[in-house]
């Protein structure tokens, strides 16, 4: 096995297509890919590279959710990793990379995890928060949060 290396860089919101596509909104058109916010100066895109491959992203929109009573939120969004790098402890990699950013400009992070990576957010210190919701074409969902207060 080949020695990889990983890097992680700010990148553009369509950048993220590339990776939440084939992850997130396989066999949906491209448009689904973006976000509101996307391209907003407050949101954050991260982008792991394996051997200058792109292959997991994240976004975190300056965003609140009425559950949560913090004031400073950023809601987690689009996290993916191609299908052949899962499992492999790169999540984690993207997650500490986006909390490091974020640590001074908000109190908490949210996000809308889908039923399969709830184990995962719950590892690294997300709560669930109220009951799971179905979000239409994509599946069921459940609130969770980190707090950095």
């Amino acid at each position: 096995m080949k020695q990889e290396n990983f890097s992680l860089k700010i990148i553009s919101a369509p950048e993220t297509y590339l990776v939440r596509h084939p992850v997130l909104r396989e066999g949906r058109p491209l448009s689904d890919c973006e976000f509101e916010g996307d391209n907003y100066n407050s949101t954050l895109h991260l982008g792991l590279y394996s051997n200058e491959k792109l292959i997991g992203v994240a976004t975190c929109l300056k965003k609140s959710n009425p559950i949560f009573t913090e004031k400073k939120q950023y809601q987690l969004r689009g996290m993916a990793i191609l299908k052949e790098f899962q499992k492999k402890g790169l999540g984690k990699l993207i997650l500490d990379e986006a909390e490091k950013q974020l640590s001074g400009e908000c109190d908490m992070i949210w996000c809308n995890a889908r039923k399969i990576a709830v184990s995962f957010y719950e590892k690294n210190g997300y709560v669930i928060s109220g009951e799971p919701f179905e979000i239409p074409n994509i599946g069921l969902h459940y609130i969770m949060g980190k707090k950095f207060i």
